[in-house]
């Protein structure tokens, strides 16, 4: 089956469906060996472009890789690069999965939910059980 994107397109052809966060785009990188280290990932995707953050979220319990990390670049060319080239490769004998971490809502929604109604005053409503 081939990768289909949220804008219906192939194979990665594009990424108009990704979402810049607040500072840079975000770069969501899974499958990581246990034992990768913030270094190893700087390594590998600083040939792309500067890293301006990078995360990896550690198992409390035994301090290794949760299987994942983000990592962030100031434009989103550098972060397309980085996903095309290490999407789907081997790295510390791991297949890891690259791709953007945050998508645009769906055309015609709206970014935040409307209150529930109008605005009422407390007087025309009905008092709680224990106030009646």
């Amino acid at each position: 089956m081939a990768d289909v994107d949220m804008a219906g397109e192939v194979n990665g052809a594009g990424h108009s469906w990704a979402a810049k966060s607040v500072e840079g785009w975000i770069v969501i990188v899974t499958g990581l060996n246990e034992e990768a280290t913030e270094e190893d990932l700087q390594d590998l995707f600083g040939d792309f472009g500067e890293v301006k953050n990078l995360s990896m979220a550690l198992n409390r319990r035994t301090g290794y890789v949760m299987g994942y990390a983000l990592i962030e670049f100031g434009e989103k060319e550098q972060a397309e690069k980085a996903i095309t080239e290490t999407d789907g490769t081997t790295f510390l004998e791991k297949t890891i999965k690259t791709d953007f971490a945050f998508s645009k809502a769906p055309a015609g929604t709206r970014s935040r939910a409307p209150a529930s109604g109008p605005r009422r005053s407390g007087r025309d409503r009905e008092a709680s059980p224990g106030r009646r």
